[in-house]
């Protein structure tokens, strides 16, 4: 994008979302704008080293501040971010990315682990400026303690009427009663009988998103209707 710039931030806020994955909140600098779903840069200064990554923009342009979510994988950037405390200075470069809703009016996200995050943006978009797209979210995490915004993925299905999220669980808990197991192809077809036309945004660890485009692949979406974002990680 031709406006992107850096700018100066800090912290307001760090939500743990669950054992494995945490959520720093951001102030929004004047004159930031993106898009549901972009991502961009975060230079983080420790020890007189900046470490810099890339993270999705898990807030939507809807909502006030800037969040990202990001897993927690013992990596220096991460254990620094997970460290921050609300008053932190951080930089950010940003907005960058495609993957992002464009219009379209019947959806299909589907996502695994910490992919979720651009999903929610657009999710969270549709449904505070009243999107009339039909959005299918087909989800799948290792545990109940490992979903991220459960709660308010059953809040924004309450306030949207387009809006559909199946979770299914690889690790359940004896009290889960919904689905378990991988995303595969017998479970889009129960979730997602209707495909005539539907664009699928699929984001994740890559192998997940390689199995999944196979997987529409087979089950003949034209390529024009899948979209992806992968996910490395660090």
């Amino acid at each position: 994008m031709d406006d992107v710039r850096e700018y100066a931030t800090r912290v307001i806020e760090v939500v743990r979302q669950s054992e494995h994955a945490v959520s720093v909140r951001f102030e929004r600098p004047e004159g930031f704008s993106y898009l549901p779903g972009q991502y961009m840069f975060i230079t983080l200064a420790r020890g007189g080293e900046n470490l810099v990554r890339h993270l999705t923009i898990s807030s939507s342009p809807t909502e006030p501040v800037l969040e990202v979510t990001k897993e927690l994988t013992g990596h220096p950037f991460a254990e620094a971010l997970a460290a921050l405390v609300p008053g932190d200075e951080a930089t950010i470069r940003g907005p960058y990315g495609a993957f992002t809703l464009a219009g379209e009016e019947d959806v299909v996200f589907i996502s695994g682990g910490i992919g979720v995050t651009p999903l929610r943006s657009m999710a969270r978009y549709a449904t505070d400026t009243g999107l009339m797209t039909r959005i299918t979210l087909l989800y799948s995490a290792r545990s109940e303690e490992d979903v991220l915004f459960g709660p308010e993925f059953v809040e924004m299905e309450r306030q949207n009427p387009h809006l559909t999220a199946r979770i299914t669980l690889t690790r359940p808990g004896p009290g889960w009663t919904g689905h378990v197991g991988r995303i595969d192809r017998a479970f889009i077809e129960e979730a997602v009988p209707d495909r005539q036309g539907r664009v699928f945004f699929i984001s994740g660890p890559a192998a997940m998103v390689d199995a999944m485009t196979a997987i529409l692949k087979e089950m003949e979406v034209p390529d024009e209707q899948i979209r992806h974002e992968y996910f490395p990680g660090y």
